[in-house]
């Protein structure tokens, strides 16, 4: 009999008070713990997330999506969970595919699951196709792996990967940073299908400086000398 893994979600937030009291309830209902790390909300994503029974870590100011990630890691290293799951806050991830994730996670010959969204996109806007389908097909060609939807927040982590990975990034690019970083170190990563689930909600994501991070993030790391100060 495999023994549960010992799970955490783990859901990084910027002013989601809309849409996180559900997500959570959604998620305890499954028995699982939930951490929010609600990164200088000016709205009470907090105490909404508090009450639906998630712990929160609360930055007093906005410090960008990889620096909420980087806390969560270092509260689940602390609190002993065997694994976290990465979700978003603004309800673009379902609870109900996290079984997806939970039982792919008992394989031993994997590290990393990361949601796949680009099965079926006819519900995702066209910039946001282009921008992933661009992202991911230089990832996979750098790496030399196929990776269909690098930038999904979407992800189970097992406890190996971030104890001995450790992103720098502060903002998005961290989705491609940890890949990229984990692959190197010889972790193994899988790719799970997941609903799209697009809503008339406003994306922290910005395209356009997003992207330009994400090749800034590549160049730092396969052509570091254009980088040394002089």
């Amino acid at each position: 009999m495999i023994a549960p893994l010992n799970i955490c979600v783990l859901i990084p937030s910027y002013n989601e008070a809309k849409s996180i009291g559900k997500l959570v309830e959604k998620i305890k209902a499954q028995k699982l713990d939930v951490l929010v790390v609600d990164d200088g909300s000016a709205d009470n994503t907090s105490e909404i997330a508090q009450k639906r029974g998630a712990y929160v870590i609360r930055h007093a100011q906005n410090k960008g999506k990889g620096a909420s990630l980087k806390d969560g890691f270092e509260y689940a290293l602390k609190n002993g969970y065997d694994a976290v799951i990465t979700m978003d806050g603004d309800g673009q991830h379902s609870p109900d595919d996290i079984p997806h994730f939970i039982n792919m996670a008992h394989e031993q010959s994997v590290d990393i699951i990361v949601g796949n969204r680009m099965f079926s996109t006819k519900n995702m806007p066209p910039l946001r196709w282009l921008t992933n389908k661009t992202m991911s097909c230089f990832l996979s060609a750098i790496c030399r792996t196929s990776m269909p939807d690098s930038q999904c927040g979407f992800r189970l982590i097992k406890k190996e990967v971030f104890k001995n990975i450790n992103p720098t990034s502060n903002n998005y690019e961290i989705e491609t940073e940890t890949l990229v970083e984990a692959h190197q170190k010889g972790f193994k990563i899988k790719f799970v299908p997941i609903q799209t689930i697009y809503s008339k909600q406003t994306s922290n994501i910005n395209p356009f400086i997003d992207t330009i991070r994400f090749f800034r993030y590549l160049l730092k790391i396969f052509c570091p000398f254009l980088f040394r100060k002089r």
